[in-house]
C-alpha cells in the first residue's frame, strides 16, 4: 500500500518561495543570499525547484515521438556543490534513429555589490561525447560558478523511440526542495509502472485529451485541355491521455553509508514499462516481458549466442592446451589458465562482443563478453558443460525490471558434477568461483544453448582470511622495534592485495603501509609468492615506531592491538534502510606479544571478551594475557556473511561499539619498586 509522502513545512525560505511555480529569471536577492537549508544544514547545494514533463506528440511521416522537457533551478551552498553545475544527459541511438537534446536554455545567477548578474550558458560550450555506438552523451556547465549562484536551467529531449521512457530519478544526491513529475501518455500505449526506492509518494491519475491532425492534397480534373484543380482536405482524430502527476516536498539527500552495493540501488525513482499497444484498427502488440524473454533475445544476438557457434580460430590452440589433461578439473583449469594469460581486457564492458570473437582473439584484447565467450566456446569444444552466465556488475546496479539494459557482463556457469563452478578469465588474479568483486551482485542468469536460462545467486563462496603476527620490544623511551608476518590466504585476501600490490613499485607500496601503520618505518622487508596463484601471500619486515605509547607521570600506555585498533565506527545513523555489504566473509586473526621494557611491570590489562551477533553472523576474540617479561594479544575478528539485513543494523552498530572500546583500552606499564617479579596476569589487573 502506497502513502503520500508529505513533510509538513516548516517556515522555510527556500520552501514558502516556491508555493508557485517559478518562472524562468525571476530570481530574487533573497534567494541569492540564502546561506543554507535549513532542513541539511550540511548540504553543498540544494534543488528549489524541479519540473519533468513527458509528452507524446506525433509527427507526420514518422509517427509518436516521446518529449521530455526539463526544468530546474538549484542554489549553490558552497563550493564542494559546483559540481552540479555540469549537466550531463545520455541520448539513445540505433541506426538512423537517435534521441536529440535542445531548447537549451541556462543563466547563472550571482550577487555582486547588491545588484542580480546573470551569466548566460553560450550554445558553443554545449559538448557531445561518443560513449559506444548506441550511447552519445551531451553535457554541459553552467558559466562564473561561485558558492552563493543560483543556477537555472531548462531543455528538451526528443526521442522516436516511443515504445521507451526512461527511468525518473525522484532523489538526487542533494535536497529537492519541490519537485512535480507529469507523464502524459496516448490511450494507444499501455505502461506499467514500476517504482524504487524507500521514499513514499502518490501518483495522481487522470484524464487529458488530444489529437492527431491529417492533411492530404488532392488534384481533381475541371475539364477542358489538361485544367486540373487542386483540393485540401483535412481530418483529426481524438483520443484520451492517460496522465500521472508526482508532487513531491522536501525530498531528502540520498547520502552515502558505508557498506553499500551500489547506492543506486535504494535511489526512489520510477520507470514506465510498456505493456502493450493498441491503435485504431489494429490488433493489440504485447510488449510485456519477463527474464526469460529477455535472455533468450540476448542470446539470439550474433554479437551473443552467434559468437558461440564456430570455434575453428582456437582448435589448434586447443588441441595443444589439452595435451596430457585426462580429467574433466584438468582441461578446465588449463583452458581457464591459457585465456587468462593470452587475452588482455581493454576495460570495455558489456554481454556482447564488439568486434567479434576471433578478432579478439587474434589481437589478444577485447571486452569483457570478448574474453569470457572465448573462454566458453573453449570449454564447450572440450566437452565440458558450460554456459555463459549473465551478469549486471555492482557499479551497474541490482536489475530489478527485466529488460535488455538489465545486465552489463557475462562470465562462464561449468557445470562438474552438479557443482556450479564460476569463471571469470578477464581478471589475472580470479580463480574458479573468485569472480572479480565488480561482479559479485546478486544473481546472475546462466543461458544454456537453446536460449533458456537460469537463475544463479552470485554471493560469493569464497571469503578473505588474513592473519598476522607481530613480535615486538618496547623501550623504557616509548620506541618499538619489531618484527611482523602477514599471510593472505589464497582466497579475496590475496586476490585484493594482487591487484592493488601489481599497480604499484615496491617503494610507492611501503610508503603507504608506513603511513597506515601510524607512521612506523618499515625495514628488510620480503614478500612471498606475490603474483602466484594457489598460494598465499606473505609477507615479511622488521618495522621501528616511536609515537606508538603515552607516557603519562611514571607511567606507560599502549593499546595492545597497536595500529592496528579500530579508532571509530564506521556505522555512524540512528538508522538504516540499505543492507550492509562487506563484499564477501572475512576473517582476521591477529597474535602479538610485546616485550616490556626492563625495570616495568604491568599494572593493569584490560579484560578479554567475546561477542557473537545472532545467527552467527560475525564473532570477536579478545584474549590478553601478560607475564613478567612480555603482554600477549589474541584476537579473532570474523564477519562470516557479506550482507547483513538493515534490520539487524542496530545490532551490528552495538557490536562494532563493542570491539572499538574494547580495542581502545590501554594496557597500563608501571616501574617496578624493588626487584620482585611480576605475576602472570589474565586480564583486569
Amino acid at each position: 500500500m502506497r502513502t503520500n509522502f508529505i513533510l509538513l513545512v516548516t517556515g522555510l525560505f527556500l520552501m514558502n518561495i516556491f508555493a508557485q511555480e517559478p518562472k524562468f529569471g525571476d530570481i530574487t536577492k533573497e534567494e541569492l543570499e540564502q546561506k543554507e537549508y535549513a532542513r541539511d544544514p550540511a548540504a553543498s547545494a540544494a534543488v528549489t525547484y524541479r519540473k519533468v514533463d513527458i509528452t507524446y506528440n506525433y509527427v507526420k511521416g514518422v509517427g509518436f515521438r516521446v518529449d521530455k522537457s526539463v526544468y530546474e533551478r538549484i542554489k549553490i551552498f558552497s563550493a564542494e556543490g559546483f559540481e552540479y553545475g555540469t549537466i550531463s544527459e545520455s541520448l539513445y541511438q540505433s541506426g538512423s534513429d537517435r534521441e536529440s537534446l535542445g531548447a537549451i536554455k541556462a543563466v547563472t545567477y550571482n550577487l555582486e555589490k547588491g545588484k542580480i548578474v546573470k551569466s548566460k550558458l553560450d550554445k558553443r560550450d554545449v559538448f557531445s561525447e561518443e560513449v559506444n555506438k548506441y550511447r552519445l552523451r551531451k553535457k554541459f556547465t553552467m558559466p562564473n560558478l561561485k558558492e552563493g549562484s543560483v543556477i537555472e536551467y531548462q531543455y528538451r529531449i526528443s526521442s522516436p523511440f516511443s515504445y521507451n521512457i526512461d527511468e525518473i530519478l525522484l532523489q538526487y544526491d542533494i535536497p529537492i526542495v519541490q519537485q512535480v513529475i507529469e507523464v502524459a501518455i496516448p490511450e494507444y500505449f499501455v505502461f506499467n509502472e514500476r517504482t524504487k526506492g524507500y521514499l513514499f509518494f502518490d501518483i495522481q491519475k487522470s484524464r487529458g485529451s488530444g489529437s492527431v491532425s491529417f492533411t492530404s492534397t488532392n488534384r481533381t480534373s475541371r475539364g477542358g485541355f489538361n485544367a486540373m484543380g487542386t483540393s485540401i482536405s483535412s481530418s483529426s482524430v481524438d483520443f484520451f491521455e492517460n496522465v500521472s502527476l508526482i508532487r513531491m516536498n522536501n525530498v531528502p539527500a540520498l547520502k552515502e553509508e558505508p557498506y553499500v552495493n551500489n547506492i543506486n540501488n535504494y535511489r526512489s525513482s520510477i520507470k514506465f514499462e510498456l505493456q502493450y499497444t493498441k491503435f485504431p484498427n489494429s490488433t493489440i502488440q504485447n510488449y510485456t516481458s519477463d527474464w526469460e524473454k529477455v535472455v533468450k533475445k540476448i542470446y539470439d544476438f550474433e554479437t551473443f549466442g552467434g559468437q558461440l557457434n564456430t570455434s575453428r580460430y582456437f582448435k589448434d590452440d586447443l588441441n595443444t592446451v589439452l595435451q596430457g589433461k585426462t580429467t574433466d578439473e584438468d582441461k578446465m583449469i588449463a583452458i581457464y589458465q591459457y585465456v587468462k594469460n593470452r587475452m588482455n581486457w581493454n576495460g570495455n564492458y558489456g554481454y556482447t562482443s564488439d568486434e567479434g570473437v576471433k578478432k579478439a582473439y587474434d589481437s589478444k584484447t577485447g571486452n569483457i563478453a570478448d574474453i569470457n565467450l572465448i573462454l566458453v566456446g573453449m570449454l564447450r569444444a572440450a566437452g565440458l558443460k558450460v554456459n555463459p552466465i549473465l551478469i549486471s556488475t555492482r557499479s551497474h546496479g541490482i536489475p530489478l525490471f527485466p529488460t535488455l539494459e538489465g545486465f552489463n557482463y557475462v562470465a562462464a556457469s561449468l557445470d562438474s558434477n552438479g557443482n556450479i563452478v564460476l569463471l571469470d578469465a578477464t581478471n589475472k588474479f580470479a580463480k574458479p568461483n573468485l569472480l572479480p568483486t565488480r561482479a559479485l551482485n546478486w544473481l546472475g542468469r546462466a543461458v544454456d544453448e537453446n536460449g533458456s536460462s537460469k537463475e544463479f545467486s552470485l554471493s560469493p563462496k569464497i571469503g578473505a582470511n588474513e592473519m598476522i603476527m607481530l613480535d615486538a620490544e618496547l623501550s623504557d623511551t616509548g620506541e618499538l622495534n619489531g618484527a611482523l608476518r602477514r599471510v593472505l590466504e589464497d582466497d579475496y585476501a590475496a586476490y585484493i592485495f594482487r591487484n592493488s600490490y601489481e599497480a604499484l613499485d615496491e617503494e610507492s607500496y611501503l610508503g603507504k603501509l608506513e603511513e597506515n601503520y601510524n607512521g612506523i618505518e618499515i625495514s628488510e622487508y620480503s614478500i612471498k609468492d606475490k603474483l602466484n596463484i594457489g598460494k598465499p601471500v606473505m609477507e615479511n619486515f622488521h618495522f621501528y615506531g616511536d609515537d606508538l605509547v603515552e607516557f603519562i607521570g611514571d607511567k606507560i600506555y599502549f593499546s595492545p592491538l597497536l595500529w592496528f585498533a579500530r579508532k571509530e565506527n564506521p556505522f555512524k545513523l540512528e538508522k538504516r534502510v540499505y543492507p550492509i555489504d562487506f563484499t564477501y566473509p572475512v576473517k582476521k586473526k591477529y597474535m602479538i606479544k610485546i616485550d616490556i621494557p626492563e625495570g616495568y611491570q604491568v599494572d593493569y590489562i584490560p579484560e578479554g571478551i567475546r561477542l557473537v551477533m545472532p545467527e552467527k553472523q560475525a564473532s570477536f576474540i579478545y584474549k590478553l594475557g601478560a607475564n613478567a617479561n612480555s603482554v600477549q594479544l589474541y584476537v579473532e575478528e570474523q564477519m562470516n556473511v557479506p550482507i547483513v539485513q538493515a534490520k539487524n543494523y542496530t545490532i551490528l552498530k552495538n557490536y562494532y561499539k563493542s570491539i572499538i572500546e574494547k580495542q581502545l583500552e590501554k594496557v597500563v606499564l608501571s616501574k617496578e619498586e624493588g626487584n620482585g617479579n611480576t605475576e602472570s596476569t589474565t586480564g583486569g589487573r
